[in-house]
Formats: structure tokens, C-alpha cells, sequence
């Protein structure tokens, strides 16, 4: 896990056992691309605000960007262009 220096963190929101999350997260960590990674197995706030940028679903990777942008199993790619 990274942590952000921001006052607007770039947050993952994921699980454990998530295949997506991990790739994810080892591909922003390779770029030295600083986040906050969030269990939400473990943070019921968290898995909340999820189920609500996700129709109700735990989709993980949820990404929320620093701008307040949030996107659902983004890829690296996406996640640069929304950073830039």
C-alpha cells in the first residue's frame, strides 16, 4: 500500500482477493504513482460508498480520483489519462 501525499488522495477501493486490484496496484506502484488503498472488507463506510458509485454492487477496483472522479475496474491506462 502507498500512501498519498495529497490532500486529495488518489483512493483504491478494493479487496483482497481481487485479481483486478492487485494488477492494478502493482502497475501504479511500478510507475511510483502514489494511492491509498482501502479494504473494504474491513471498512464498512467504504464498501458503502462503492455500492453507491456501482448501482449497488461491490465492483472492485473503484478508483476515486483526487478530482473527485470515480471510475469501476479502470485500467492503467485510464487511470494516467484521469490523472493528466
Amino acid at each position: 500500500m502507498s500512501e498519498a501525499s495529497t490532500e486529495n488522495p488518489l483512493t483504491i477501493y478494493s479487496t483482497p482477493w481481487c485479481g483486478y486490484c492487485t494488477r492494478l496496484k502493482t502497475q501504479l506502484n511500478g510507475l511510483g504513482i502514489d494511492f491509498v488503498d482501502i479494504d473494504i472488507t474491513t471498512d464498512e463506510e467504504a464498501a458503502k460508498f462503492v455500492e453507491t458509485q456501482n448501482g449497488g454492487d461491490q465492483l472492485v477496483p473503484t478508483v476515486k480520483f483526487p478530482s473527485g472522479e470515480v471510475l469501476s475496474n479502470p485500467s492503467l491506462k485510464q487511470v494516467q489519462e484521469a490523472l493528466s
